[in-house]
């Protein structure tokens, strides 16, 4: 059975929060305390949303902090599953 990868959350801070608020990158960058170029590469899914943006977003009102991790989780493992299996033999069975 084959899992969909979720959304990268950098795509639903673009188009469901930014976008919907009528917000650039430049302006949600200022407002967020980031740079333009950091906030871009988030958007267009080439970096994570890290810790501290998940902070800014919720002092900004865009959900929790929280939510916003366990987005980025939910990709980051759904891309690592999709990548393929490493070769892993269980703890337990090492004597």
């Amino acid at each position: 059975m084959t899992m969909k990868t979720p959304v990268h959350p950098g795509e639903i801070l673009r188009e469901d929060v930014l976008a919907e608020l009528g917000l650039g990158v430049t302006e949600a960058a200022s407002r967020l305390g980031v740079s333009r170029v950091a906030l871009s590469r988030v958007l267009h899914g080439h970096a994570r949303i890290s810790p501290s943006l998940a902070v800014r977003l919720e002092e900004a009102g865009v959900s929790t902090a929280r939510a916003w991790l366990a987005m980025q989780v939910a990709y980051d493992l759904a891309v690592e599953r999709a990548s393929g299996r490493p070769k892993v033999r269980r703890l337990e069975d090492v004597a």
